[in-house]
Parts: structure tokens; sequence; C-alpha cells
């Protein structure tokens, strides 16, 4: 679920922080930089991991900061096609669900990927399985809220910059628009031992 990237970037210290710890000040500008960011093909970035180089310093002519070249890592947030996860469901519609990890809400469920049979209950906005009970049907809903394992089948990265054409992207740039989702999953509970946790206690 979670990985270790690594990165390179020039932090600029301002002159007001010329006397603060460069460590510390690095440390606040990458969290600052990346934290709870998506990067193109890369994921979700979650918290500085480690700083592995930091370069020397340079002040350039007119300028009163200074620039460091530094080499780090990140904790990102990007499971693997066919990883078993857990998320809460966080709406439905007749498309399908949607499911949040808490710190990720772009978990997608289509409606073919539900279990075998399901129907779409209009009136409570949930989905329900019809499972076969030994040839008695019994309705097993999928609520609001309720805990789901499911299995990532696929994810896809857009770019979201203002004036871009959304579509797969290549680079390494930061998306930070919120009129769409930079990173989703696509995922499916169509299998034995998948669903709601409780489907499977309760069986």
């Amino acid at each position: 679920m979670f990985i270790v990237s690594e990165f390179e970037e020039v932090v600029k210290v301002q002159p007001t922080h010329l006397e603060d710890d460069q460590v510390s000040r690095i440390i606040i500008h990458l969290n600052s930089m990346l934290a709870n960011k998506v990067v193109m093909n890369v994921g979700l970035c979650i918290s500085l991991f480690d700083i592995l180089e930091i370069g020397d310093s340079i002040i350039y002519p007119g300028e009163g900061a200074y620039f460091s070249k530094v080499r780090f890592r990140f904790v990102v947030f990007r499971p693997f096609v066919e990883e078993i996860l857990i998320g809460k469901v966080k709406s439905s519609s007749s498309d399908g669900a949607v499911l949040s990890t808490g710190f990720f809400e772009d978990i997608f469920i289509p409606a073919a990927n539900m279990q075998n049979p399901s129907r779409f209950d209009v009136k409570d906005k949930v989905w329900v399985w019809e499972y076969d009970n030994c040839g008695d049907t019994v309705d097993l809903h999928m609520d609001i809220g309720e805990t789901v394992r499911f299995r990532m089948v696929s994810e896809q990265f857009v770019d979201t910059h203002p004036g871009v054409d959304s579509g797969l992207l290549d680079t390494g740039e930061i998306a930070t628009s919120k009129s769409k989702s930079p990173y989703s999953i696509v995922g499916t509970v169509r299998e034995p031992g998948l669903g709601v946790i409780g489907w499977w206690t309760d069986l």
C-alpha cells in the first residue's frame, strides 16, 4: 500500500530563516510542498521519510535567499494492482460505489465489479448482494459507512492543471487542482471473501 520514493528538489530558504537550523527548515519546506499532494505516476505523497543528501548552499546575485539541492525520500500511497485493501463506503449510485481509506477517497467499485448477483436499491441508495443461502435468497446490504475489503484492479493518473485536457501523464509534475481527481483507483468485490467484512463473519 505504501512505498518510499526518491526525489530531488532545489530548496529555497528565505533570508528571514537564515538563522534557523538548515535541516529543520528543509523538512518543513518539503512537507509543505509535497504532503497530501499527488505526483504523477508516483502516487499520493504522505510524509517525508528521510533526507539522503543536501548539496552546497548557493546565493545568487540579487537574491537574499540561499538555494540547496536536496535528495530525499517520501512515503507515498501507491497500492499495487491485485493488492487487497480495506475502505469504507462513502457513497453509492447505480454506477457503483465510492470508497474511502480515511485519507484517500478516490476509490471506485463499478457496478460490474459487485458480487454476483447484485442490485442497486434506488430507495435506500445502497448496493445489495442477493446471496443464495441453500436456495433461499438473503439480501446483504453494502450500507454507507460499512467497512469493505476489495481488490485493486487498475489506477489512473490525470493531469488536472488548468487549461490542460485530461489525460494520462508520464511526467513528474504535481497536480493540485480540486476540480478533478489526479489519482484514482478502481477496485472489485466480485470474489469470495471480498465486500462488506461483516458479510463473511455472518454467513
